[in-house]
């Protein structure tokens, strides 16, 4: 049975669905004719999902996965609200540091969850896609599967914190790679980087999902929270002040005339011209 999110979710305006089975509740994006774009309002809703889940006596694990052919191709810029005003290039670039900073914490109760959760990937995994599996404890993806984090390609700094992940779990020099670079890897790659636990077929990729959830989900509950806990203590050092950081030099990035460049080129399939203002 799928539970309803919040009454503030309009019946049709889902980004995501819950539903809990067997000691698991399994997260799905649920736009696949919009690649699962995220937008303001899926940051809105993974929100609610993760206080929903929280203190849920059922759920000792979490299965984070997504309809489609892909997992998540990035933002969705045709969602609304998707641009930040302000009176001023000031007030703007404030504006976005606070929406960043919101967003971050929405990530953080997501991240933060004492159940574990399980990521199963597929297809397209880009921008914030790949910085929303990296927020899971555990990657599994299917040999399909490509990741990228492109954003400073349309002149944007990566907002999510998924370079710090990256650094955390393959190195700086990795990090700085791929989203400096923009380039794609594959499943195996990020496998071979430690980015990615296991790797399947598409068509094993639930099995083996729901196969790891499910273990996790058997073990003493007590136990699996504080070994969670402990671990993160360990790797997330430096994680919350780099992610302040992260959300001025995003503000700052978002509000510049090379953002807006990027974005209109995109559109335009044509590479960027890009100034530095």
């Amino acid at each position: 049975m799928i539970d309803t999110l919040d009454h503030t979710v309009p019946e049709g305006g889902e980004r995501l669905t819950l539903r809990v089975e067997d000691g698991i509740a399994v997260v799905t994006l649920c736009r696949p004719e919009k690649l699962n774009g995220w937008s303001w309002e899926a940051t809105r809703q993974l929100g609610l999902v993760a206080d929903r889940i929280r203190f849920d006596e059922r759920v000792r694990a979490v299965l984070l996965r997504a309809e489609g052919r892909a997992f998540c191709a990035g933002i969705d810029v045709t969602a609304p609200g998707g641009a930040i005003s302000g009176r001023s290039a000031a007030e703007r670039t404030e504006n976005y540091a606070e929406g960043v900073r919101w967003a971050h914490e929405r990530f953080a109760a997501f991240a933060r969850l004492p159940q574990p959760v399980v990521a199963a990937v597929q297809g397209y995994c880009l921008g914030f896609g790949f910085e929303l599996a990296l927020m899971a404890d555990i990657r599994i993806a299917a040999d399909d599967a490509v990741f990228a984090l492109p954003e400073t390609g349309i002149g944007v700094a990566v907002d999510a914190g998924g370079d710090l992940r990256i650094a955390r779990e393959a190195g700086a020099g990795w990090a700085k790679y791929l989203a400096l670079t923009g380039r794609r890897i594959d499943a195996a790659t990020a496998e071979r980087l430690g980015l990615v636990q296991r790797v399947t077929t598409a068509g094993g990729l639930a099995p083996a999902a729901y196969e790891t959830a499910g273990a996790i989900a058997a073990a003493a509950p007590l136990a699996v929270r504080a070994v969670k806990r402990n671990i993160d203590a360990f790797a997330d050092q430096g994680l919350a002040a780099a992610l302040d950081r992260t959300a001025l030099a995003a503000a700052v990035t978002l509000a510049s005339e090379d953002a807006r460049e990027g974005y209109t080129a995109k559109a335009a399939r044509r590479p960027p011209r890009s100034e530095g203002r």
